[in-house]
């Protein structure tokens, strides 16, 4: 095989993609190890009884879906309670830095079941960044069937890869990244679907992170502003990833805020990425924090969103002067308009799940994966 391939039989992936068995295996890992009935699934779907029989008995041939038991009913008759098992499945989320590699083995259920990390540099060329993608995925892979034993991973759905824009979700091509400019117009995905034989999707490091965190129960409209070795933003408007027509949105980073500003690798001056990683250089988390906060101001002004969530390596090693410092620019502001200050959160640097969520999301109804 060229590299981990499908594996050992399992998940019939086309036959799952569905509406309905969707509605279904959503609910069924909403209810968790506890289960949910028959009638409780048609109820909350709308489904008929028998249509609802079919699509869990087939998701029980799959092995997607097993009895959790048995719960009282109302009417004499024991309901049999299902619930989803979520070793069935996996996808394998791919966070691909600038110079550093995540790599996360993920359940049906969201869990990580495996991990590896190594460091990259993805300026050393596309070969290079390729084989050495495949050779994580592959290890991380075989590692989790040893330690398993042999069809102890019935099924791999794919893999999902972030990496730092902009790109081409669609199609699955780079475009300029910025300070890597020999990437554009590279078929990552393609080229990584060859190499592993598994699909493959690729989308923005904050995108994939936004997907994630909605996946996990952040509701209604936020941004996810990722500070590492770049800045973006992931936008989620009313519970879906907000792409653009080009998939292009959220280059939150290349917004100008000082005209007369420093040269950005992006070739423009005065980006918010620009400054904040010139402030981190030179250790003055404070102004870094200052201009994060203005320019999440200029997103709060424009989508008028619930929520702002912090992340990113670089925010994670000093949280709260980051929240501090947006906080007060945000609360500053909504004096000025007479409104109650968005909140600002902290949250997870989980890019590699949100990117396997890539691949999973589909399978529960998340059409805006």
């Amino acid at each position: 095989m060229a590299g981990v391939n499908r594996t050992n039989g399992g998940v019939n992936l086309p036959a799952l993609r569905s509406h309905n068995t969707a509605l279904v295996l959503d609910l069924l890992r909403g209810a968790g190890a506890g289960g949910i009935s028959r009638l409780e699934l048609a109820d909350r779907t709308g489904l008929t009884p028998q249509a609802v029989s079919k699509i869990t008995a087939r998701l029980r041939e799959e092995g997607l879906a097993a009895e959790a038991g048995h719960r009282a009913s109302t009417g004499g008759k024991r309901r049999t309670v299902l619930r989803l098992v979520p070793g069935a499945g996996h996808a394998v989320g791919v966070h691909l830095d600038r110079d550093a590699l995540r790599v996360a083995l993920v359940d049906l259920a969201g869990t990580v079941v495996g991990e590896r990390r190594a460091e990259l540099d993805l300026g050393a060329g596309a070969e290079a960044v390729v084989t050495a993608v495949g050779g994580e995925v592959e290890a991380l892979v075989m590692g989790a069937r040893e330690r398993g034993g042999r069809g102890s991973l019935p099924a791999l759905l794919g893999v999902g890869v972030a990496l730092p824009g902009p790109l081409d979700h669609t199609r699955g091509v780079l475009h300029r990244v910025t300070g890597f400019p020999e990437w554009d117009g590279f078929p990552l995905r393609d080229a990584l679907a060859r190499r592993l034989g598994v699909p493959v999707v690729v989308d923005k490091d904050t995108n994939a992170a936004a997907l994630g965190l909605a996946v996990a129960g952040e509701r209604g409209s936020f941004a996810y502003l990722h500070l590492g070795t770049g800045l973006g933003a992931g936008l989620v408007i009313g519970g879906a990833v907000h792409r653009g027509a080009r998939t292009g949105a959220g280059e939150f980073g290349h917004q100008v805020v000082q005209l007369d500003g420093p040269p950005c690798g992006c070739g423009d001056r005065g980006c918010v990425e620009a400054l904040c990683l010139a402030a981190v250089a030179r250790g003055d988390l404070t102004e870094a924090a200052r201009v994060l906060g203005i320019a999440a101001g200029n997103l709060v002004a424009l989508l008028d969103i619930d929520l702002v969530l912090l992340g990113g390596r670089t925010v994670t090693t000093a949280p709260d002067a980051f929240l501090r410092g947006v906080e007060a620019v945000l609360a500053e502001r909504a004096r000025r308009t007479g409104e109650e200050p968005v909140p600002v959160r902290a949250a997870a640097d989980e890019v590699a799940e949100g990117a396997a969520q890539l691949v999973l999301a589909p399978l529960f109804g998340r059409a805006d994966a």
